[in-house]
């Protein structure tokens, strides 16, 4: 399965717009005044972690029989200065479920252990240009 992202960016518009496979949907991103997007691609990075563990957490919860009521995931790195790589990249997530303190632990380790955005930062994918 492929996922995409694509932005589309002029003076005082700003489109943008993720996929998996072939379903499509533009996420709400104002324009900055001046060019470019609102969001940071690092503020979009610890939302892409948060947003992988709190999905991963409802699928895996299934998986092992417990409920859950609300996730809560919160993702933050540092970024020292331009050009450097994110450090000090960490995650954390609150559980409101019934199930007990030991199977909401278990689930919070297993899910840490199949989360594949973290996986992906965790293995140092390459990354690479395509030019035309």
């Amino acid at each position: 399965m492929q996922i995409a992202a694509k932005v589309v960016n002029a003076p005082g518009t700003h489109s943008a717009v993720v996929r998996t496979g072939d379903k499509a949907q533009e996420l709400p991103v104002a324009a900055r005044p001046s060019g470019g997007s609102s969001v940071n691609g690092g503020e979009f990075l610890m939302l892409a972690l948060a947003t992988c563990y709190c999905n991963d957490l409802y699928r895996e919860a299934v998986r092992l029989g417990i409920e859950l009521r609300q996730v809560e995931v919160e993702a933050t790195a540092t970024f020292a200065g331009v050009g450097l790589a994110a450090s000090d990249v960490r995650y954390r997530a609150r559980v409101d479920s019934p199930a007990p303190a030991a199977a909401i632990e278990r689930l919070l380790r297993e899910t840490d252990a199949v989360a594949e955005v973290h996986n992906t930062l965790r293995a140092v994918v390459p990354v690479r240009l395509e030019t035309p």
